[in-house]
C-alpha cells in the first residue's frame, strides 16, 4: 500500500480557490468511489493544507483518473506560496484513524 502525505501553504488570495478545487476532487471521488484509494484533507488557518493518500494501486496514483484532480493541478504553482513537502509515510501509530 502506497501511503503518501503532501503540506503545502497557498498564497493568501488563492486560499479559497484551492479549497473549492479539492472540494470538487471529493465530489468525483463520491461519485466513482475508487475501492483502492482512502483521502483525506484538512485545511488549517493559516492557509496550509494537509493531504493525506493511502493507495492500494501501487506506483500509478487513483488521482490520475480523475478529471477533478487535473484541474486542481492546473495553476497548482500559482496557487502555493513553496513547492509542496511531500512524501510517502511510515505509520508510527494509529488510534482508530485507520482500519487495522
Amino acid at each position: 500500500m502506497r501511503r503518501q502525505i503532501v503540506v503545502y501553504k497557498t498564497k493568501p488570495e488563492k486560499t479559497g480557490e484551492n479549497q473549492r478545487l479539492i472540494e470538487q476532487v471529493f465530489e468525483e471521488l463520491r461519485a466513482k468511489a475508487p475501492s483502492d484509494l482512502r483521502y483525506m484533507s484538512a485545511r488549517l488557518g493559516d492557509g496550509t493544507f494537509v493531504h493525506i493518500a493511502f493507495s492500494e494501486a501501487g506506483d500509478s496514483s487513483p488521482f490520475t483518473r480523475l478529471a477533478s484532480f487535473q484541474a486542481y493541478l492546473e495553476g497548482i504553482k500559482e496557487r502555493v506560496a513553496a513547492p509542496p513537502l511531500q512524501g510517502e509515510a511510515t505509520i508510527i501509530g494509529n488510534y482508530r484513524m485507520l482500519p487495522e
